[in-house]
């Protein structure tokens, strides 16, 4: 495999040329190269180009506070984990716990347990780690696509479920959940105890995710608490 750059104007795209890649391989590596977010996470250090969108998210909405106890679910390779332990202080003030079935090298500040979190022994585990009530539960769980668009978003939709319900045992009252969803439409059913919990309730797309991709960020925020929910 060979790589080689094309000027285009004053920017210069890389194109692969490969005699042994699939064209699946061969354009997944080219949008890999000229990702200015994957340049962006190798030059400054950070797991994966996904930091950039929990950052951003929380740069418009501050939801990560100081001291604040924080829930990664879904956490690998490490992105949102280092982000928020960064913003939330973590371990002198804050506190961040993360999960995931995948394993992940050591992030600072940060207790990680390689584990699925359909595990039904998990969420009873992280209780336990986070210590008390937690601030923020983050979910950018993703289920392996099968290509079908249907069986991928009630996959989805389904992993967002699981960490909804484990948000609402886990959250202090004016807590907040952040999860990974797909364009399409949530669950009506979902969105309805999400909106019957949450003060607030919306969908958002950083910039720092694709423009070609379908996935969303849904993001509730200020819990009405146990009691309130059934308000």
């Amino acid at each position: 495999m060979t790589a080689r750059s094309k000027s285009a104007g004053s920017r210069q795209k890389v194109r692969v040329r490969s005699k042994n890649r699939s064209l699946s391989s061969k354009l997944w590596l080219e949008r890999q190269l000229n990702d200015p977010y994957v340049a962006r996470a190798k030059r400054e250090g950070m797991r994966s180009r996904a930091a950039y969108k929990l950052m951003e998210i929380d740069d418009k909405t501050q939801f990560l506070k100081k001291g604040a106890r924080i829930v990664d679910l879904g956490a690998a390779p490490g992105g949102w984990s280092q982000v928020a332990a960064k913003r939330v202080g973590s371990p002198e003030q804050g506190r961040v716990v993360a999960i995931d079935i995948l394993a992940m090298e050591s992030v600072p500040g940060v207790d990680f347990l390689k584990l699925d979190f359909l595990d039904h022994a998990a969420p009873d585990t992280l209780k336990e780690m986070i210590g008390g009530p937690a601030n923020v539960v983050l979910s950018d769980m993703a289920a392996n696509a099968t290509g079908h668009g249907k069986t991928d978003h009630l996959k989805i939709v389904a992993l967002v479920e699981a960490g909804a319900a484990f948000a609402r045992e886990v959250l202090a009252p004016g807590g907040t959940f952040l999860a990974k969803v797909l364009q399409g439409g949530t669950e009506g059913a979902l969105l309805a105890s999400l909106k019957r919990d949450y003060k607030s309730v919306k969908h958002i797309k950083p910039a720092a995710s694709r423009a070609d991709s379908a996935e969303l960020y849904l993001l509730a925020t200020g819990f009405r608490g146990t009691g309130g929910a059934q308000t």
